[in-house]
């Protein structure tokens, strides 16, 4: 997928944005990249740790529009009043890691599931216009629980729509593969293990879905403008081999197959076939419309110009059926930039 800018500046300008899991990956590189080519009001870095929050100020020197607020999504109150006065929530936060979510389930729905429902209420009650929640593969056909809790959490925001009443809130949904480069990447592990002259493969068919974390922010920041509320975007992104990527980093490293994982997929997918019939096509995403549209929304209009094709019955999108892929000398690349 190619970055191209994006030009609506009045999406943004004299806004007040809010970014839940702001210290994260994500959260940092959208908000440098918010204040740097547009000209909000406010920026707030809505999350859990104050170290990260100090640690990411350090980064942000003299930037008097950024606001850093403790708090936790689980806390109701404390994201009501964080939204006073909010034009724009990016729902960023979110337990992610998932061996951890297994071991500690509870914990994961109450951030994933619970924290989604306070993030609308919140929304909903303080009059915020637009939200935005990032999504993943994982929620498609999921098999672990993290998977589960996500899915969860976008069938709560596409149906938050229904909920908005006389506010004019609009909920949808954005969602993409793993992030090359960011915190729990496989790329710095296989950079680890490439000492020990040995990298492990879980399975050698194993095949995944690759952006990099400025197409995953300019992706947010164009279906922020595209959204009317209540579609889940999905972005047209490369797939590449887990053997081909371990190849890229440490050729001369020994490949030990050790056996797939609990909870772990051979392949991603990110359309899944039950979702055909709601599904547009456009030339670098999709757009799964919602199965029980509200509020005479026309999701068939043109999304910037351009007017969507209806995919095939039981057409699905995965990381193993896909046309784009990144081969042995582009992994290089990547992995080096990461």
């Amino acid at each position: 997928m190619t970055v191209t800018p994006f030009t609506k500046t009045d999406l943004f300008d004299g806004k007040v944005i809010l970014v839940t899991g702001g210290t994260g990956s994500f959260g940092q590189k959208f908000i440098r990249h918010i204040l740097t080519h547009f000209k909000p009001k406010k920026v707030i870095v809505f999350s859990r740790d104050e170290l990260k929050q100090f640690e990411m100020a350090q980064g942000f020197p003299n930037e008097p529009r950024i606001r850093y607020f403790i708090g936790d999504v689980r806390d109701y109150e404390r994201l009501k009043r964080a939204f006073d006065g909010v034009d724009i929530v990016v729902h960023a936060a979110a337990l992610k890691q998932v061996p951890a979510a297994e071991y500690n389930p509870i914990e994961c729905i109450k951030t994933n599931v619970y924290g989604a429902e306070n993030i609308i209420n919140a929304s909903i009650d303080c009059g915020v216009k637009k939200v935005i929640a990032l999504s993943t593969d994982k929620a498609v056909n999921p098999i672990n629980l993290y998977g589960a809790t996500k899915l969860c959490s976008d069938k709560l925001f596409v149906a938050a729509n229904n909920y908005t009443g006389a506010q004019k809130t609009i909920f949808s949904v954005v969602r993409y593969g793993n992030v090359i480069g960011s915190r729990g990447s496989v790329i710095p592990f296989f950079m680890e293990q490439k000492k020990t002259g040995v990298i492990p493969i879980t399975d050698e068919r194993m095949t995944r879905f690759w952006i990099t974390l400025e197409q995953g922010v300019d992706f947010v920041v164009k279906c922020l403008g595209r959204m009317r509320g209540g579609e889940v975007f999905i972005s047209k992104i490369p797939s590449m081999k887990i053997t081909d990527l371990a190849r890229a980093i440490a050729p001369e490293c020994q490949i030990n197959m050790i056996g797939i994982r609990p909870g772990e997929k051979l392949h991603e997918i990110m359309v899944p076939a039950d979702e055909s019939r709601n599904t547009l096509e456009f030339s670098d995403f999709f757009v799964i419309k919602p199965s029980a549209p509200w509020g005479g929304i026309d999701y068939d209009a043109p999304y910037d110009g351009e007017k969507g094709k209806t995919v095939p019955q039981d057409f699905y999108y995965a990381s193993d059926n896909n046309t784009d892929w990144i081969d042995i000398d582009g992994l290089k690349k990547v992995a080096k930039a990461a």
